[in-house]
Parts: structure tokens; C-alpha cells; sequence
């Protein structure tokens, strides 16, 4: 989880890899009205969200046994009640940096429909991981080995399989 441009899809891949699990872009799901929205430098409503969100939930829960990684911006706390609604093995990496940072990796992102004016709107929108949810937050200035490497002992202490 985290804002766009935090690395999500950079440390979802080899993530996935590592453990040997399915992998999920978050941005399949999004339905072509929302892809426009965005588009045109417009963030999206909660209202918008849901639909997307439900999408996800359904790829988590078919992906329960045996595990999966799916990106998600899951910037609140009801959006994350969505995805681990019908999944309480659900887990959160929150992908945490500086808003200096993460719009300057949006401002040299290429081929992507999310804006670098976005960016404010989704911190904005931002509601870090509470105490009593399961995840683990880390910086996105780490190097991508060493947030992958955390994240699967993260894995290991929630006693998830891990290859």
C-alpha cells in the first residue's frame, strides 16, 4: 500500500516472486471511467473507489490459499476493512516516504495515466497503518532488495508460508 509513485508495483513483483505467489497490478482493476478521471489530473471520490476496492477483495479472496501479493493504494482505513473483510490473513506493506520524493518519482514516471498533481491529493487522503492493523511500514528510500527482505521476514513472524 502506499500513495502512487511509492514503489508499490517496483516491490510487488519481486515480492511476489520471492515467495512464490501470484501477483496482482491494482491498477487492472480499476474500472476505464476511473483510468479517465485520473487521467484528466481529477482524484477519485470514495464513491469511485468502491467498485475498484470490492474488485480487489475478490482477488485476495481467491487467492487465500496459497497466498498472493496485489498493489493498492489502500490509503484509508475503510478501504483496507474492504480488502481484509473477507480475508483476515490480510496483511499490509505501507510503502512510506517523503512527499518531496514520491512526486518527484511521479514527475519521471513514463507511461502512466496517474498525474504528479495527484500526488498531494493522495497524501491528503493518506491514513498511516493503526497499531491493531497487520502490517509493516517501510521507507521507500531503503533499496528495493532490503524492502523485499523485510517484508518476507514480516511474513514469517505472521506465520505464513514462505519459500
Amino acid at each position: 500500500m502506499g500513495v502512487s509513485s511509492s514503489g508499490k508495483s517496483t516491490v510487488g513483483r519481486p515480492l511476489a516472486e520471492r515467495l512464490g505467489v501470484p501477483f496482482a497490478e491494482a491498477d487492472d482493476f480499476h474500472p476505464a471511467a476511473n483510468i479517465t478521471k485520473m487521467s484528466r489530473g481529477e482524484p477519485l471520490t470514495d464513491h469511485d473507489r468502491w467498485p475498484w476496492l470490492e474488485a480487489i477483495a475478490g482477488w485476495i479472496h481467491q487467492h487465500q490459499v496459497g497466498g498472493g501479493v496485489v498493489t493498492c493504494s489502500a490509503l484509508k482505513r475503510a478501504y483496507r476493512d474492504v480488502l481484509r473483510a473477507n480475508n483476515p490473513a490480510t496483511w499490509f506493506l505501507h510503502l512510506s516516504g517523503r512527499q518531496e520524493l514520491v512526486t518527484d518519482r511521479s514527475e519521471h514516471r513514463r507511461n502512466h495515466f496517474m498525474p504528479a498533481s495527484l500526488v498531494a491529493s493522495q497524501f491528503a487522503d493518506l491514513e498511516p497503518l493503526g497499531a491493531d492493523e497487520p502490517g509493516l511500514v517501510v521507507s521507500v528510500e531503503l533499496p528495493l532488495g532490503e524492502i523485499v527482505d523485510r517484508a518476507v521476514q514480516r511474513a514469517r513472524e505472521q506465520g505464513e508460508v514462505v519459500r
